[in-house]
């Protein structure tokens, strides 16, 4: 009996001696929790540092890991983390692009017009409020306009997704084969017979944000147009020379809708 309990307290103690050897071994390593903390610590504070080096929509504010700010006019802006994904990222930036656009050609055709209009010259359909527009009689009917619009606009934007899905697949005009796009060229920044000017060739970079920029800031003058002509049934002109007639009396709170 004491054989057989002097052996088990001898393996016992093996045992226990095995785990104190294996414990000061970790011990001496370099532990992948405790190496793991700093390593992040310190991504952590890069990161923190490169945002604190970029410009932000709202100063002070930690700008989300998926806007690194190599998108044009990326001011780390996605309240709703609509950008969280790659793909969807990607068409955002397209749409956002091509409605920028859209906008800064639709508020230069309601301001221009308007503009001409006021100082003289005269055109058919001359003086018609751009919200009125579609009442007016065209050269031709509206329902052929429609469809001749649609037809185009639907071969022009096809091969533009056809170009966001794989970049460069369109280069080459179907029709006119003398037209080809530059190699190498980004969707939504054509180059080539889209670049009369040949701005491209200079700080395109700088050009990017700025067209950004002021796309959005057309988007936001074109939804302020449809409330003013909803509320008012005033045209931009009209509305900017009433106010300044009477600065205090015609504001946006004389409004009955906005004292509801």
């Amino acid at each position: 009996w004491a054989l057989t309990l002097s052996s088990k307290w001898s393996k016992s103690r093996s045992y226990c001696t095995t785990l104190a050897a294996m414990s000061l071994s970790l011990l001496s390593k370099p532990s992948v929790g405790v190496c793991a903390r700093p390593a992040r610590a310190a991504r952590s504070v890069r990161v923190m540092a490169a945002s604190a080096n970029r410009p932000s929509w709202f100063p002070g504010t930690t700008l989300p890991s998926h806007l690194n700010g190599t998108l044009p006019g990326d001011f780390g802006f996605d309240p709703l983390g609509l950008g969280t994904d790659s793909e969807r990222l990607n068409w955002y930036v397209q749409a956002e692009l091509q409605n920028g656009r859209w906008a800064m050609l639709a508020v230069a055709g309601i301001l221009f017009p308007e503009l001409a209009s006021n100082i003289g010259i005269s055109w058919p359909g001359a003086g018609v409020k751009w919200f009125e527009v579609p009442d007016f009689k065209f050269y031709a009917p509206a329902s052929t306009l429609s469809v001749v619009a649609a037809f185009l606009f639907h071969w022009v934007e096809i091969r533009r997704y056809q170009d966001i899905v794989n970049p460069g697949s369109v280069n080459q005009d179907p029709i006119f084969s003398n037209n080809k796009l530059p190699d190498n060229n980004t969707p939504g920044y054509p180059g080539g017979i889209f670049d009369p000017f040949g701005w491209s060739k200079g700080d395109l970079a700088t050009l990017k944000v700025k067209e950004i920029k002021n796309g959005r800031l057309a988007m936001l003058a074109f939804a302020g147009f449809g409330a003013q002509a909803y509320t008012t049934g005033l045209t931009p002109l009209a509305a900017l020379s009433k106010h300044l007639a009477d600065p205090w009396a015609n504001t946006v709170w004389s409004l009955d809708l906005a004292r509801l």
